[in-house]
C-alpha cells in the first residue's frame, strides 16, 4: 500500500501558524506557492503491522502494552490493533531548514504546510486501510504523546514497525521523531462500527493547554 498525499487543508494550516481571522493581504499567494512546493517536494513513505489483541489489552507476540485508560477505552470492542508510521521524508525537512537561513517568514509558512501535509497522508492512509481491512472497522488513530498514551512508547512502535530500516525515520533520546514530519499511530479493529472522537475537544490530548479552545476557536481536528 503505497502512501498518497493528495491535497493541504489550507485552514489546518494556517492554524499552525496561528491565524485567528481576519484579513491574509500578502500572505495567501505567498502561502499557496508554499503549499505547491510542499506537496512538489514531499516524499511520503508509510509502514504498518497488524495485530491481535489478548484479553490483558497487550498485542500478541509483540511484548507491549498500549498503557492509559484512553487507548484501552479506544480498543474496548477491538479484536485486532493496527500500528503505522508515515513521513514526508527527510526532503521536507531540509526544504525548511534551507528556507530559514534567507527568508525566517516564509520557512514558517512551509513548515505550517507540512504539518497539514502529514495529516492529509495519514487520513488517506487511514482511509485505505479502512477499505483493505473491511468488514472489520477502524476506530480513530491515537498517538503516542496524545491523552494518557505515554510518549516513552514511540520506542516499541519503533521497534514493532523497523521504523528506521522500513521508512528512514530515527528516534532520538527524547522521544523526537526525525524527519519531524512524521507521526506513530495505533488504531483498533472491530466487528462493528467504532464511534468517532472527532467533535468533542473533551477527548483531545491537548484539551487543557489548547490556546485555541480557550479562545472559543475549534481547530476542525476534533
Amino acid at each position: 500500500m503505497e502512501p498518497r498525499l493528495t491535497g493541504i487543508n489550507r485552514r489546518e494550516a494556517l492554524i499552525y501558524l496561528g491565524y485567528r481571522g481576519g484579513a491574509l493581504e500578502g500572505v495567501e499567494e505567498e502561502l499557496e506557492r508554499c503549499e505547491e512546493l510542499v506537496l512538489k517536494t514531499a516524499r511520503p513513505r508509510a509502514v504498518w503491522r497488524r495485530f491481535a489483541l489478548l484479553p490483558d489489552g497487550s498485542l500478541e507476540g509483540a511484548d507491549f502494552r498500549p498503557e492509559g485508560e484512553d487507548v484501552q477505552a479506544l480498543l474496548a470492542e477491538s479484536r485486532e490493533a493496527v500500528l503505522l508510521a508515515a513521513t514526508l521524508g527527510a526532503e521536507i525537512e531540509a526544504l525548511v531548514r534551507r528556507t530559514q537561513v534567507r527568508d525566517m517568514g516564509r520557512a514558517m509558512l512551509l513548515d505550517a504546510c507540512a504539518s497539514a501535509a502529514i495529516e492529509n497522508v495519514c487520513d488517506n492512509l487511514c482511509a485505505d486501510l479502512a477499505a483493505e481491512l473491511a468488514p472489520l472497522h477502524l476506530t480513530d488513530r491515537f498517538s503516542p504523546g496524545y491523552g494518557d498514551l505515554p510518549l516513552s512508547c514511540q520506542a516499541d512502535f519503533f521497534r514493532l514497525l523497523d521504523i528506521p530500516r522500513r521508512i528512514g525515520v530515527s528516534l532520538s533520546p527524547g522521544g523526537l521523531m526525525l524527519p519531524q514530519k512524521s507521526v506513530t499511530a495505533l488504531l483498533g479493529l472491530a466487528d462493528r462500527p467504532q464511534p468517532r472522537r472527532s467533535g468533542d475537544c473533551a477527548v483531545c490530548g491537548r484539551f487543557e493547554d489548547c490556546s485555541l479552545r480557550k479562545e472559543g476557536i475549534r481547530c476542525g481536528r476534533n
